[in-house]
């Protein structure tokens, strides 16, 4: 009997042994990546954003010179643009990146009524510290996007 248990023993081992190594090796997941659709969508609304980011001096000029409507002019026409076409590439970027991009906008937009108070009142100061920063989030936001669609 005591004979048995140690052959029964010896075989259980043995075909252990053997479904383990016949489990091949585990596969590794992809890391995410772009669908084509989500680089379509993002390419749609990326330039306007750049266009904004591009025009900063005309803003920084506004505010030098005291031009206070045109300064809510830009704010309340371009840079909301720019705002909202942020929200629109947000839902297609990788969902890690996500987060990110929702508070860099959240930051932009809280930046952008910094601006639009120092205006109404004529505060150039808090009016160009606001501004580097709202400029600072869209290089941030601009980060998050996808190489495939700046080439």
């Amino acid at each position: 009997m005591v004979r048995q248990r140690s052959i029964l023993s010896l075989i259980l081992v043995l075909v252990t042994t053997f479904l383990i190594s016949c489990g091949g090796p585990s596969v590794a997941t992809a890391p995410p990546t772009y669908t084509p659709d989500q680089l379509a969508k993002i390419q749609v609304y990326v330039p306007d954003i750049e266009v904004v980011r591009d025009r900063s001096e005309e803003l920084k000029t506004l505010i030098k010179s005291g031009e206070w409507i045109d300064v809510g002019n830009f704010i309340h026409g371009p840079i909301t643009e720019a705002r909202l076409n942020m929200t629109y590439v947000i839902p297609n970027l990788l969902p890690q990146d996500q987060p990110k991009a929702r508070q860099i906008s959240k930051d932009f937009l809280s930046h952008l009524v910094k601006i639009d108070q120092a205006a109404k009142v004529g505060n150039t100061s808090l009016a160009l510290s606001s501004y580097k920063d709202a400029f600072v989030d869209i290089d941030k936001f601009l980060q998050l996007i996808p190489e495939e669609v700046n080439s």
